[in-house]
């Protein structure tokens, strides 16, 4: 990088509920952060205003209020410009909405705005500040209220040619499955995104009262989440582990597809739904070794990703370094 350009970048990481910022310096991370509701009901013109009062106390706490750029992190489909995001999901209300635009313009300077496909930046992130960073090259898988996947290669994110590579979570693996939000069926986002993989542990579990997940999810099952069902299987819950460990095997069948058709061995499993760990994790690997063809069996890893939050708003930081630093080459590719 220049010696012009600030070692200093502001990542956002915009949700439907919350949005977090960082002020990020490169290659050492996150030096403060901040979050607020979203508030998305109100439309985009608010959450835009509610952006811009996080950026500013962020910039106020850079040596010399200097920054390199902002990056943001958005759900759903990002063009290829990196400056908009496409009718995002979570967002009501939002069609297409020209990010870079707006916030330069709400600033009232033009600073280097890039937006990006959350779990890109979420792998990215990962890539240069957390369990990807033994990797030049491997998958991300983020499992949370959805399912969303990242292609880092050479520490880079591939982003196919429109920019919407990595949709690891609509990848089916039974065509006559149940549908995910897009209407795909058998999507792995069908079985193990937060919403349907509880609904699936509620079914299974609802004639089971020796279950202890029935003394943590209320009356009839009602508020069982992946959380209650990591808990019950640490506990020793036999039913619990048998749901996680029915999961891991639905993940590791998708991640042997993707092993296949990429020759990418390392996987870096993320969000909120990975907290359940080795109970998930480890039916993983086994599916994954099971399905991926031999040449490759010996060489796949699954690691899980501890930084949380942090990596989509250290990935979005990290894209401003990236693209200032070779733009030509990261803007083209």
């Amino acid at each position: 990088m220049s010696a012009s350009v600030p070692a200093f970048a502001i990542g956002i990481d915009l949700g439907g509920t919350t949005i977090k910022a960082a002020l990020v310096e490169r290659g050492v991370g996150i030096q403060h952060e901040m979050s607020h509701p979203t508030e998305a009901e109100e439309g985009p013109p608010h959450v835009i205003r509610r952006i811009v009062e996080m950026i500013q106390p962020l910039i106020e706490r850079a040596p010399n209020r200097e920054i390199a750029g902002i990056g943001i992190g958005a759900p759903g489909t990002v063009n290829w410009e990196r400056t908009a995001v496409i009718y995002p999901p979570n967002l009501p209300g939002w069609g297409i909405v020209d990010l870079r635009q707006e916030l330069q313009k709400a600033l009232g300077r033009s600073l280097p705005v890039f937006v990006e496909n959350d779990a890109n930046l979420a792998g990215l992130g990962s890539a240069h500040y957390g369990a990807g960073r033994p990797f030049d090259s491997f998958i991300m898988v983020t499992l949370g209220t959805g399912v969303g996947g990242a292609i880092i290669y050479r520490n880079r994110i591939f982003r196919g040619t429109t920019g919407g590579a990595g949709e690891i979570g609509h990848m089916s693996i039974d065509y006559e499955g149940p549908l995910d939000r897009y209407g795909i069926a058998g999507s792995i986002e069908a079985y193990i995104g937060q919403r349907f993989l509880s609904r699936y542990a509620r079914y299974r579990l609802l004639t089971h009262r020796d279950s202890l997940v029935h003394q943590m999810a209320g009356a009839d099952l009602r508020n069982i989440t992946p959380r209650i069902l990591y808990e019950a299987a640490r506990a020793g819950d036999v039913l619990a582990r048998e749901v996680l460990a029915w999961a891991g095997h639905k993940l590791g069948c998708v991640l042997a597809s993707a092993v296949n058709l990429l020759d990418i061995h390392k996987i870096v499993v993320g969000g909120g739904v990975s907290a359940a760990g080795e109970f998930i994790l480890e039916p993983a690997r086994r599916a994954l070794r099971r399905y991926v063809i031999p040449a490759l069996r010996d060489r796949v890893e699954v690691v899980r990703e501890t930084l949380g939050n942090e990596a989509g708003m250290l990935g979005a930081a990290q894209l401003v370094f990236q693209l200032l630093e070779q733009p030509r080459e990261d803007l083209e590719a």
